[in-house]
Formats: structure tokens, C-alpha cells, sequence
């Protein structure tokens, strides 16, 4: 059964009961919700999810009203672990963020780098750097031309296999890139507005249904993007090689130094197999064209 099939009233009663089971990607989900002002954006972001009937949790997630006049919330992992305290009114933004800190402090069979992925023909993109370099936006614009999402925030990697593991939950947008996709992705799906976050003002939109349909789908990667975002840039793509490449990814993974070797040689093979550039990007449309052309035979990898 989808989410979408449950009526909100039905869907409360599971959230506040025993809770409700997701799977993303190679991860499941129990999540119990005592806040009923979740239901309804729960129930339009994650429409098109399965409710997992397996016994086997990944994690276990409790987020419940803490502090009387406070109106403050928590999130709690495993009925024995809580994140600090938050307001009640970030809930639905805390709940996204802790379903990504579950994953980068607790899994290490996965490489996870923090990077935007998309996929063309099970063919990705990592698009990776620090906040604020437009990697969720560029992703969300990609999502809106067709392309499948695997996640706006987590590349999970096997280093046995190189396969990149889908996650293909809601993607967070911030300020005034929320309007920016309104425009350019008309069908997109969006979540309400929250205000008062660290990011500022976010909103989250759905990811497609054929994306989470095809969750249990990795894919390769084949090419690597750099972006970085200031209006007074020209927008364009710079080659850039393979030793820089793998520099950028080891500094943007979340347990590098905890894989070790393994992670080395798993980054090592990764980057010879895709092509890279840094993305100077100071308009989404233009941006776009020239993903359009890294994606296509049209550029050509400097020399390694």
C-alpha cells in the first residue's frame, strides 16, 4: 500500500500509533510522529512510498512534542539517543535532516560523500561541494527535465561495486531557490514553507514517482560536478582532473577516514571512470545548457 492511498486521518493514527515503515533506497525506516501538524506534508511529500511491512529496521525515529509553552520538539533514534531540542515549527525540516544524520553516523558499509545525484539511463551525476554552491538546486532542475533522482544530499557508494545507491527522498530548497524551481519545474510538488531554520526560509519538493519506484536501483557514476554559485560569475564549465576530482570527493565524504584504504581505492577507480568540471554558475539556465554539454560527447577530460 502507498502512502497516497491513506486517507491523512488513517495516516495520523499509524504516525502517532506503532508508527509507519519506509524503505529508501537500501534503507528502512520506522517513523512514529506525535505531532499531527506533520500528517498532511508527510502525506504529499512521500505520496508515492510503499509502507514497508519487514520486520528489519535500519532505524527506529520518534519525533515528539517536548516543553510546554516552549513549543519545542526532539527527534529520538532508537527509543535512546535525542538530538538538542528544536521548535516544534522546524519539525518537518528536522525530520528530513535527521533521516540524513541517521545515515552518515551510523552506516559505514557505504562511502557517503556529501553530493547532489541524478541519473540519466542509470548513468549519474555527483554534484558535490559546501553549502550554498546551488548543488540541491541544480539537482532539483535536473529532476524536473526527466532525469531520476537518487538523492539531493547523500551519494552512497558501494566501494566494492562502484554502484551508487538511490535514496530519492524530498529535496530541501532554500530561499529564494524555491521560487526559482516553481518556475522552471511547473509540476513540481512542494511541501509548506518553513521559516526559522539555519538555512533560513526551506520547502521540500516531492521526488517523483518513477524515482522512488525505482529506489532499489543504483546506478554508476559518470560524471562529477564542482559547482559554485555567486551571480557576478560568468557561467561555464572548467575541465578538471582526476587527482583534484578525487581531493574534492575525499573532502566532501562524511567517513572517508574511517574506510580508510578502502575508501581510497574506491574514490581512486570512481574518478578515472567519469568525466569532471567545476561549474561556475551564476544563472540556472544557463547552467543547465552546459551540464547538457559535460553530459554529451561534446567535452573532452583534460589530460590525467
Amino acid at each position: 500500500m502507498r502512502i497516497r492511498e491513506l486517507t491523512p486521518r488513517a495516516l495520523n493514527e499509524r504516525l502517532r500509533g506503532e508508527g509507519i515503515g519506509l524503505r529508501w533506497g537500501p534503507f528502512v525506516s520506522q517513523i512514529r510522529i506525535e505531532l499531527p501538524e506533520l500528517t498532511e506534508p508527510i502525506h504529499r511529500l512521500y505520496a508515492d512510498f510503499s509502507l514497508c511491512e519487514e520486520q528489519f529496521r535500519d532505524f527506529r525515529i520518534t519525533i515528539r512534542h517536548r516543553g510546554g509553552r516552549a513549543q519545542r520538539a526532539e527527534f529520538v533514534l532508537d527509543n535512546c539517543y535525542a538530538l538538542p531540542l528544536f521548535p516544534r515549527a522546524i519539525a518537518l525540516g528536522m525530520l528530513e535532516w535527521g533521516l540524513n544524520w541517521c545515515v552518515y553516523n551510523n552506516i559505514h558499509s557505504y562511502l557517503l560523500i556529501h553530493a547532489a545525484v541524478a541519473a540519466r539511463d542509470d548513468r549519474a551525476i555527483l554534484l558535490t561541494g559546501p553549502p550554498g554552491s546551488g548543488k540541491s538546486t541544480l539537482c532539483a532542475a535536473l529532476v524536473g527535465r526527466g532525469w531520476r533522482l537518487l538523492s539531493d544530499e547523500l551519494a552512497v557508494i558501494d566501494p566494492r561495486t562502484l554502484d551508487i545507491w538511490p535514496l530519492a527522498r524530498p529535496i530541501c530548497l532554500k530561499e529564494e531557490a524555491i521560487d526559482l524551481i516553481r518556475e522552471n519545474v511547473p509540476a513540481a510538488v512542494f511541501g509548506p514553507a518553513i521559516h526559522g531554520t539555519a538555512k533560513g526560509t526551506i520547502a521540500h519538493m516531492r521526488p517523483p514517482a518513477e524515482s522512488v519506484e525505482r529506489s532499489n536501483r543504483p546506478a554508476r557514476a559518470t560524471w562529477i560536478v564542482l559547482p559554485r554559485y555567486d551571480p557576478g560569475f560568468r557561467t561555464g564549465l572548467e575541465p578538471v582532473s582526476s587527482a583534484r576530482g578525487m581531493l574534492s570527493l575525499a573532502d566532501n565524504a562524511f567517513n572517508y577516514h574511517l574506510l580508510g584504504e578502502t575508501a581510497f581505492d574506491a574514490l581512486s577507480e570512481l574518478v578515472g571512470q567519469c568525466r569532471i568540471a567545476r561549474l561556475y554558475n551564476s544563472s540556472l539556465t544557463d547552467a543547465l545548457r552546459e551540464l547538457e554539454v559535460l553530459t554529451t560527447d561534446a567535452f573532452r577530460p583534460p589530460p590525467q
